[in-house]
């Protein structure tokens, strides 16, 4: 991991190639965070990935209800060579929930940013195959959002088929 040091230095290398982009740094308990513009996301991680940081390991949402902006997208980078983590958080209002997409720098986010948008409602501009990954897709609504109804359908197992009207004799 880079240390406290190490991140302010990465975060200070972003903002001189983008003054707007680096909104925060986060050291805590020995794990390295650059809270990003969303409109700076993709130039950010770019450059990041020239910097060294070119794995991809994760991208995922984030439900901050009720603070606002309430979504976040998480980028877990790692670099190779150093064994250095960093991670790389956008924060979007549910309103416009929209970020620029990153398949074509790390096609690791391919299924991952399906996967954020299918669970969150992110959109990333720029997605090749933006289709839901998990739900159906004439589902309705975003399972992971704290504001998702909890209950509602049955889940049918082999115990309660009678009970919830699936069985079939």
């Amino acid at each position: 991991m880079p240390d406290a040091t190490g991140l302010e230095l990465i975060a200070q290398d972003l903002r001189e190639a983008d003054a707007g982009s680096v909104v925060d740094t986060l050291y805590f308990r020995e794990r390295a965070t650059l809270v990003v513009n969303p409109a700076s996301v993709r130039t950010a991680l770019e450059r990041l990935r020239d910097r060294g940081f070119g794995f991809l390991a994760s991208v995922h949402g984030v439900d901050y209800y009720p603070e606002e902006p309430r979504l976040g997208v998480l980028y877990e980078l790692l670099d190779m060579e150093d064994g250095d983590r960093l991670t790389v958080k956008a924060r979007v209002h549910t309103e416009e929930p929209t970020i620029a997409s990153v398949v074509d720098l790390f096609p690791t986010a391919n299924h991952q940013e399906r996967e954020v948008y299918d669970m969150f409602g992110v959109v990333f501009e720029g997605h090749p195959d933006p289709r839901r990954i998990l739900m159906p897709e004439d589902y309705e609504g975003y399972p992971q959002r704290r504001d998702f109804p909890v209950g509602g359908e049955p889940v049918i197992f082999t115990f309660n088929e009678r009970r919830t009207g699936s069985y079939t004799e």
